[in-house]
């Protein structure tokens, strides 16, 4: 679905037919974005030429910045992977672009889980791509179906207590 460490991070279900990237989170970690995000992200609106007193306003407000949305991918799910780079393709067996299917490896706990099963059955973990990898959603009636109870248990992990 998405790691442990991309549940701080806004995050929301993919789509079939969208194109994907890898991206390194603020959280340290790689998972998969929209490349409208991404791009929004990296090239913030130019800010209106102001007074003095707004530039010292915004000095110690300083405008908020959107963040970049995980995507989540559900086991099962059958996607393209681009941009194989030739280390991988050598270490893996495979080509430049692969089909592939996303699984978790592990149910542990804090731990990287999130990773794609290549047709020959070997596995990479997502954050072993190459940061701005492209991926392509192609199919997610394949997808296991989603244990909710077990992601709300995943997310009140990570909830704070409000005073």
């Amino acid at each position: 679905m998405c790691d442990y460490s991309l549940m701080a991070v806004p995050n929301r279900l993919a789509r079939e037919g969208e194109e994907l990237v890898s991206h390194r989170f603020p959280t340290g970690s790689l998972g998969l974005a929209s490349p409208a995000d991404v791009k929004r992200a990296a090239d913030p609106p130019l800010p209106a030429r102001r007074g003095l007193w707004c530039a010292v306003k915004e000095f110690f407000n300083p405008p908020k910045i959107a963040s970049v949305p995980a995507v989540c991918i559900p086991p099962g799910a059958r996607l393209q992977l681009r941009d194989i780079p030739s280390r991988l393709q050598n270490e893996m067996g495979v080509g430049p672009a692969e089909i592939v299917t996303f699984t978790q490896i592990s149910a542990a706990v804090n731990s990287y889980r999130d990773a794609v099963r290549f047709e020959n059955g070997r596995e990479l973990r997502l954050q072993e791509l190459r940061e701005g990898q492209r991926v392509r959603v192609l199919d997610l009636s394949a997808a296991e179906e989603l244990d909710l109870d077990r992601l709300r248990e995943e997310r009140a992990e990570f909830t704070f207590p409000r005073r």
